[in-house]
Order: C-alpha cells, then structure tokens, then sequence
C-alpha cells in the first residue's frame, strides 16, 4: 500500500523521480525480497539519475549547438582527412576542460570543424560541464547590441563563465580595433578558469593580422593557443560533398 502522504512530501521536495519510484515499489510484490538499504539505494539511485538526464537536457539546450547530433563515436576518420583517433578520443575524456586548456580546430570550409567542434562540446555536456556555442559574429553582435542596451557586462559574462566556450568562424574576416577589446575581455576573465574550442580557416600564424592591434594580439593569442591542442583536418574534399557521395552510393 502506497503512503500517499509520503508521495506528496517527495513530489513537494522536487523529488519526483523517488515519488514514483516509491509508487512503483509499493506495488511491486517483488520488492518484499529485497532490504531497506537496498529498496532506499534503488530510490536514490532513480532520483540521480533523472536528475543528471535532466540537467544534460538543460545543458545541451543552452548550449545552442549547431549540431545537436555531433558524437565523437560517429567522427569520420577518412584516410584523406588524417584525423588521430586517439588524440581526438583522449580529448573527449574532458581532461583538456579538468587543466583549462583550449582546442583550436582549423580547416578548409566544410570540412567538418564545426561537427567535430560540436561533439566534443556534447561530450562535455555529457560530463555536466556548461558549454555555449556561438559563431564570432554572432558573439560580437551580442556584445554590439548589449552596449546599446546598457548590458554588455551582463552579456560577457554570460560568454566568461561558461566552464566551455565554442567559437565558430574564429577570425574569419578581420576585427576592428573595439571588437578586439572585447575579444581580449572575454579571453582575459577565461584563462585558466575555462576552455575554448576555437574553429578556424586560418592557421593560428595568420590570426595575429587578423586581430591588428598588435598589443591586443599579442595578448589574446598569448590566452589562447600556448595551452591550446591543435587538430588540422587536411582534406579539401567537403564533408558536404563526401555525405552526398556516400548517400548516392549504389
């Protein structure tokens, strides 16, 4: 016989995983063989593990990926593309987010850097770190219309305190001096507090031009790529073009 009393205390609690855990027990002949330690393990055990399935869901909603379905066990190690399946797997073990390091992913367009980008952010959600992900432009809009707006503090912090920040398009046109200073606050309040995947067309010798305020640059990519690890996706081929090859495959 279900205490419905003791039901409602749980749901009240927010514990609702155990509240129906506990119902489904109490109807459960099966249960009598089992102790009170482990009935009690059981319950909890079901409220943990709602709990973290909830929280993943959460997570990967404010991450706002670009790719919801990106899985590091579905990467594509073609022959031409010389991808290191070790690197990229111990990267996946989050280690590189434990030590606040970076990952800068460069390639030619469509070649996948912001699928692999977006696997590795799904793998952090996985291990319930806050990530975010935003294209350059998009981020330095943000910051545009939050000064207009009187809350540019608020909006860099929002990109600063993610424990992991994607960056897509990553210098791919060229920043003003204002948007440099942005940039550099953002860098500034998530070195050695957080990590950033940074996805580029431009290897990183070419970044420093791209920024122009030589100051500036030099502390930005100071921040960024001397604890960074790197993955260069060689192919020229598109990660466009090859899915719609193997898709008409006969």
């Amino acid at each position: 016989m279900t205490n419905n009393n003791t039901v409602q205390k749980l749901r009240s609690m927010g514990l609702t995983g155990m509240a129906d855990a506990y119902r489904e027990q109490a109807n459960d002949k099966l249960m009598a063989n089992y102790s009170f330690d482990e009935r009690l393990a059981m319950l909890v055990d079901i409220e943990w593990d709602r709990r973290k399935s909830n929280r993943l869901k959460r997570l990967i909603y404010a991450a706002n990926f670009k790719f919801n379905n990106a899985n590091i066990a579905e990467v594509d190690y073609h022959e031409d593309r010389k991808l290191d399946r070790s690197s990229i797997n111990a990267l996946a073990t989050c280690t590189y987010i434990t030590n606040n390091e970076n990952i800068i992913i460069t390639g030619a367009s469509g070649s996948g850097k912001t699928w692999i980008a977006c696997a590795f952010g799904m793998a952090a959600c996985m291990k319930q770190y806050t990530t975010k992900y935003i294209r350059l432009p998009e981020l330095l809009e943000d910051i545009d219309i939050a000064k207009r707006s009187g809350t540019r503090q608020r909006v860099i912090d929002l990109y600063a305190k993610a424990k992991l920040l994607i960056i897509d398009e990553w210098l791919l046109t060229s920043v003003n001096e204002r948007e440099a200073k942005d940039l550099f606050e953002i860098v500034e309040s998530r070195y050695m507090r957080g990590s950033t995947i940074l996805c580029s067309q431009f290897k990183t010798g070419g970044w420093h031009d791209k920024i122009g305020q030589n100051t500036l640059a030099d502390a930005i990519l100071d921040r960024l790529v001397h604890n960074a690890h790197h993955i260069f996706i060689e192919s020229n081929v598109s990660m466009r073009d090859r899915r719609g090859l193997a898709k008409n495959k006969p």
